[in-house]
Order: C-alpha cells, then sequence, then structure tokens
C-alpha cells in the first residue's frame, strides 16, 4: 500500500462521515394521519387518543391513535398484513390493508422515506 492509497483512504473516510453528517436527517414525529378508504378521505391529529371504524368493501376496519401513533387494530381481511405492521408514528410511514382498500398514512414536517420510494 503506497502513500497515495493511504490518502485516497483517509479522504473517502473523511468525505463518508462529513456526507453523513450533513445529509442524516432523523425521522420527524408525525403529526396527523390520512386515512384512506373506497367512502372518502379522512384526516385524524395523533395527539388525541381514539378509535376509529373505516367502512370498506370487506368489511370494518378498526384503527386505533395513542400517545402520537397510529395501528390497525383489526380488519376483516384473510392475512392480517395490515394488523401486523403496527404502530406508525414518524412523517412518510405507511400501512394498508389492501383487499379492504383502507390505508393510513402519517404525515408529519418532513418525511421518512424507506426503500419503498425513489
Amino acid at each position: 500500500m503506497t502513500v497515495g492509497d493511504r490518502i485516497l483512504i483517509l479522504c473517502a473516510f473523511l468525505a463518508l462521515g462529513f456526507l453523513y453528517a450533513a445529509y442524516w436527517i432523523p425521522p420527524s414525529s408525525g403529526e396527523y394521519v390520512r386515512i384512506i378508504s373506497p367512502t372518502g378521505e379522512r384526516t385524524i391529529s395523533l395527539s388525541k387518543d381514539q378509535e376509529i371504524t373505516v367502512s370498506g368493501p370487506l368489511g370494518a376496519s378498526l384503527i386505533k391513535v395513542a400517545n402520537g401513533k397510529v395501528r390497525f387494530l383489526d380488519s376483516p381481511c384473510r392475512n392480517k398484513q395490515c394488523v401486523h405492521s403496527g404502530w406508525l408514528s414518524h412523517g412518510g410511514e405507511f400501512a394498508a390493508c389492501l383487499p379492504n382498500r383502507v390505508s393510513l398514512l402519517v404525515s408529519g414536517r418532513e418525511p421518512r422515506f424507506d426503500t419503498l420510494n425513489f
């Protein structure tokens, strides 16, 4: 390994540290949730604890808002993938019951992106 190789590796590590510090933004807490269903779209604040029943083609989905988080408690779908998605609390997080056509989208000041977004 030559001196030039060592300098290049050092520069790469310094650039990586700089990019991490400059562009990494911790996810913001969600402020409200958009509930989208065949009957329409509703926006609910995450600051008030409540349980909401939303109708879909298969029946009623039960959604719970508590402690600034939201989740599907129950849904009439077969595999209950929406219930297993758990609590959502950061801007940009999303859960859906596709068979029942009900979805939740948490919105905040700055959305958090994951591998599903491009």
